[in-house]
């Protein structure tokens, strides 16, 4: 996400708020711009994510990102 993009956003984010409020182009945009800011974010907290290690009790080291993921059963 650029910085470009991140101005924008916050420029419809004010524009939407004032009495003349939004055209639906603009809508439209503000929604892909903040599609692809949370898209974003998501990216970027599971890639931190998958960079921390674990030490174990005896001293082993466990990649996250090696952890089988458990699927949650609802009984």
């Amino acid at each position: 996400m650029t910085d470009e993009k991140i101005k924008r956003i916050n420029e419809l984010a004010h524009k939407s708020k004032t009495p003349g409020g939004l055209t639906e182009e603009e809508k439209k945009e503000q929604a892909v711009l903040r599609r692809e800011f949370i898209d974003s974010v998501k990216g970027n907290l599971k890639a931190q994510l998958d960079n921390i290690n674990i030490q174990e009790k005896d001293g082993s080291i466990t990649h996250v990102r090696d952890i089988p993921k458990k699927k949650n059963k609802i009984m």
